[in-house]
């Protein structure tokens, strides 16, 4: 697997938007739009392993 590195700027952003996202989602549906962006994200990104072992990383330190 090539890990490409990403900005800490490019990071910060992508976290922000996230944050913003999620409350547009609205209460309750919060987890419906978690579960489709991730669909969305590994389908693009068309890497199971990559998409398997990132799941199993956010389960880390929760």
């Amino acid at each position: 697997m090539n890990k490409q590195e990403i900005a800490v700027e490019d990071l910060e952003q992508i976290y922000d938007t996230l944050a913003d996202s999620i409350d547009q989602a609205g209460e309750g549906k919060h987890s419906l739009y978690l579960t489709k962006l991730a669909l969305i994200l590994s389908a693009n990104l068309n890497d199971k392993d990559i998409v398997l072992q990132a799941m199993q990383d956010a389960l880390k330190d929760l």
